[in-house]
């Protein structure tokens, strides 16, 4: 098919319900990419029964969704429901009022400044969970990598948002109920249109794990509240924010408040950690150069937040990584107006789905897409690309805000990793991408031994 930009066609490419839902059933993450891809860039329509939403993947169409015309794209709809149960109708997450009030008070909260305050802190826990994986592997035995990256990351992430407030063994059992909300709701984005009156797979799970998150968090915010300290983890910081800005501090909000933090600052890190390791034993050559550098700026020494910027080859990995793998596979939204999308005319009321999974593998913008080359981040291309071809955080007003802390938090985590142990695949295998809500992980297990380096050890 012959490429088509975005002010030039008049009608969407259309994939009929015989085709696009088994197609989506069988393979959700790549079916949509493919179907993107296929009709390069321009706009796709799919028939889903009684649900058409339009698929969203031109850098052009994507800018005008998430930036040009903004307001007239919001997040809400038959996509978002399942989630906000989880994450609260006025939080980060949401629109008007509420978001805009949240994204006032979170935003300073996530500066690059802000992040470097609290990562000396996140070293600290970081290493000292990695130093502790060496007891693990002793005997040659490999690790479970989503467990243990996911564990790494949520006692990082918990430091920065309660300080000391919460145990070890508390902290352990939140991550997993994050876990199982996100992997519970994917009959719901798989079918938008069913009823909340009929019970579907994943329902009770995510409910019930939906209220063992708030008999961990409630209590944490209500301890904070009572010590009123100047502390800067992430809990104090919020209730004074509030306080100062609206006079008051409302537990409900300050929940929805940290549990968006939360889901953001560790779902989405440990599984971009989960898809690096295959992506390693994959490419010897990035692992080589990769291990090279961090050898030559860390030694044998403690990771340190200083160590980051040092290590610009490490940043040009997690930017490929997040093109490829990016943490969101589907960004829904809904129009409030008619409107028109690359010539194609889309009424009120229309669900539309930007995947930067499909927008990251189009060719026009990104040659090779398909391959792993952290080279098209040392070199100049970067400067002429479309800025909207590259959106694993979004763009726009609803640009995520934990850019800053996912790249310190990564590096910090692999650059540990990698300067005590050599990892090693124990069942290389290819990782199936599937969605855990409108996050992308693999479906499959993998495991890794860690040899250690002996001149850690003796350090």
């Amino acid at each position: 098919m012959p490429h088509v930009t975005g002010t030039f066609a008049t009608s969407p490419h259309v994939v009929p319900t015989h085709r696009a839902i088994p197609r989506l059933v069988s393979d959700p993450v790549t079916e949509l990419a493919r179907m993107g891809t296929d009709a390069s860039g321009q706009i796709v329509r799919l028939h889903l029964g009684p649900f058409r939403p339009y698929l969203v993947s031109h850098p052009d169409h994507v800018q005008q969704v998430l930036k040009t015309d903004w307001t007239n794209f919001v997040r809400e709809g038959v996509f978002w429901r399942p989630l906000q149960r989880l994450i609260g109708h006025e939080s980060i997450l949401g629109e008007g009022e509420g978001w805009a009030s949240a994204r006032k008070i979170l935003q300073p909260l996530f500066t690059a400044r802000y992040v470097a305050s609290l990562a000396e802190d996140m070293a600290d826990i970081i290493a000292e969970r990695v130093a502790g994986l060496g007891d693990l592997t002793r005997g040659d035995s490999p690790i479970d990598v989503e467990h243990h990256m996911t564990s790494i990351v949520n006692q990082a992430v918990i430091k920065v948002l309660f300080g000391g407030r919460i145990s070890p063994e508390t902290a352990e059992s939140l991550a997993p109920e994050f876990a199982t909300c996100a992997t519970s709701i994917g009959f719901r984005m798989l079918l938008p249109f069913a009823s909340y009156s009929i019970r579907l797979p994943g329902d009770r799970a995510f409910l019930r794990a939906a209220k063992k998150i708030d008999e961990i968090v409630y209590p944490l915010i209500e301890r904070a509240k009572r010590e009123n300290n100047d502390g800067k983890e992430v809990v104090s910081a919020l209730l004074t924010a509030r306080l100062e800005k609206e006079g008051r501090a409302d537990l409900r909000q300050v929940r929805d408040d940290l549990v968006n933090i939360y889901g953001a600052a560790s779902e989405t890190t440990a599984m971009s950690l989960i898809w690096l390791w295959q992506v390693l034993h994959d490419h010897p050559d990035v692992n080589a150069r990769l291990q090279e550098e961090i050898d030559r700026v860390v030694g044998g020494g403690p990771v340190r937040p200083s160590h980051v910027a040092e290590m610009p080859y490490l940043r040009a990995v997690l930017q490929e990584l997040l093109r490829v793998y990016p943490n969101a596979w589907v960004v829904p939204r809904q129009t409030v107006a008619d409107t028109v999308i690359g010539g194609v005319p889309v009424k009120a009321g229309s669900q539309v789905l930007i995947s930067p999974y499909t927008t990251h593998r189009l060719e026009e913008f990104w040659p090779r897409p398909l391959e792993f080359d952290p080279g098209r981040w040392t070199d100049d291309t970067g400067e002429r690309r479309h800025r909207y071809a590259f959106i694993p955080f979004g763009l726009g007003p609803h640009v995520c805000l934990g850019q800053h802390l996912f790249y310190i938090e990564a590096s910090l985590v692999i650059a540990n990793l990698m300067s005590r142990y050599r990892p090693v695949v124990a069942n290389p295998q290819k990782l199936r991408p599937v969605p855990g809500g409108a996050t992308l992980r693999p479906k499959q297990k993998l495991f890794l031994h860690l040899q250690p380096i002996e001149r850690n050890r003796a350090a």
